[in-house]
């Protein structure tokens, strides 16, 4: 019975997940699903099969005795970064895949959920396969995070800022004043613990050393952000790292990204269109660079990812991925899996910085104090912000 309920929970938990991804993609048009800008940002199309095809690569194939495959050469479009998988089209690559069709990949989707039914009704299933279903189910969710943050990109580079969703999300709320707040030197334990899922790289649950420090209890704004940019802030390379002040450099960069100075006022693209900047609402779309040159210009730095864990539970967070002044490395005793499965994250630790929290693209009941989101210090692509720490 036990088990006959776990099974249940699962089939629930894959159905919604599975629909919500459609959903994600609802209110596009059929061109907005091809259409890759740069290479971070994958076509919407390329998500819905990729997710599809880690259910049918992972679950199906291995353990369904005779399983037909949807498309043999499925495995070469839709493999993201397997090695131990085989070939696949390179990442620069996705946005030239006019075929398979749209409703091609609808069609994928609709077979492998279809297998997947049939799978979840057979007596195959065991702890290991659950395990695997888990991670499948999150990195679905991770990928509903990317087609958000893909989809802005694609239409906030259109000329005519389209909007994704029409829905009116300016709420009046009261401007909240940031403080600091204390935390002593001592020994801290982070990492994750107890039940339930985390991903390999947030294991192993260690003790660090912190010296005292202090963290704000709030996010910066746009607000605060203008006034460094009224300061010069861009142009001052006093406050910027070397790599940093030749990023701005080369791409002449003035504000965060979706910002346009259109007459006389700062507008920002968001999903529902053109937007004049709110200067109480969180700063977003930074990049690594940025975050730290406006942390220098307020004589700040930003928090090492133990300090962020450690002082998590003080203040609200969950709107922005807040980057960290911590290279994205192993815990200790950190162990790659054997197979496919292990290339999921160790073979991403290096040049990346790790970002902590949750962003409003976070899919909901996937945001964990021990997550560890990581990503290379030039991007502004992702629902980044700031908090400060001293």
């Amino acid at each position: 019975m036990e088990a006959e309920i776990l099974t249940q929970n699962l089939v629930k938990k894959y159905t919604e997940i599975r629909q919500h991804s459609v959903d994600i993609c609802e209110p596009l048009e059929i061109e907005d699903y091809v259409v890759q800008p740069i290479i971070d940002v994958s076509p919407p199309k390329w998500h819905l099969g990729h997710t599809t095809w880690f259910f049918e690569t992972f679950i199906l194939i291995p353990n369904v005795p005779d399983y037909e495959v949807f498309d043999a050469q499925y495995n070469f479009v839709f493999n993201s970064y397997y090695e131990t998988v085989g070939a696949r089209v390179i990442r620069t690559d996705r946005g030239n895949l006019s075929r398979p069709s749209v409703s091609d990949v609808y069609q994928y989707r609709k077979y492998v959920d279809e297998k997947m039914q049939e799978f979840f009704q057979s007596n195959l299933m065991n702890d290991s396969i659950q395990s695997l279903m888990e991670l499948g189910l999150n990195h679905e969710q991770q990928h509903q995070e990317l087609l958000l943050t893909d989809i802005k990109y694609i239409l906030g580079h259109n000329p005519l800022f389209p909007f994704y969703r029409k829905e009116n999300s300016e709420q009046n709320k009261v401007k909240v004043q940031s403080e600091m707040i204390s935390f002593p030197e001592g020994v801290y334990e982070i990492g994750f613990e107890g039940k339930g899922f985390c991903f390999d790289n947030e294991l192993g649950r260690h003790k660090v050393y912190l010296n005292d420090f202090e963290i704000s209890s709030q996010l910066v704004t746009n607000g605060e952000y203008l006034e460094f940019m009224r300061a010069d802030g861009y142009s001052d390379f006093r406050h910027w790292q070397a790599e940093g002040w030749d990023w701005v450099k080369q791409n002449q960069a003035k504000s965060p990204l979706y910002w346009h100075f259109i007459d006389g006022k700062w507008m920002h693209y968001s999903l529902n269109g053109l937007r004049e900047i709110n200067p109480d609402e969180p700063l977003c779309h930074i990049n690594f660079f940025e975050a730290s040159a406006f942390a220098s210009w307020k004589e700040m730095r930003l928090p090492t990812e133990a300090e962020w864990e450690v002082s998590s539970n003080h203040f609200d967070w969950g709107k922005r991925w807040e980057w960290t002044n911590s290279a994205y490395l192993p815990y200790p005793g950190f162990k790659k899996e054997a197979g496919a499965v292990g290339e999921y994250n160790g073979k991403f630790m290096v040049n990346q910085t790790v970002l902590r929290g949750a962003s409003e693209a976070t899919p909901k009941g996937h945001s964990r104090n021990t997550y560890r989101n990581f990503f290379p210090t030039n991007l502004q692509w992702q629902f980044t912000g700031i908090r400060l720490a001293k």
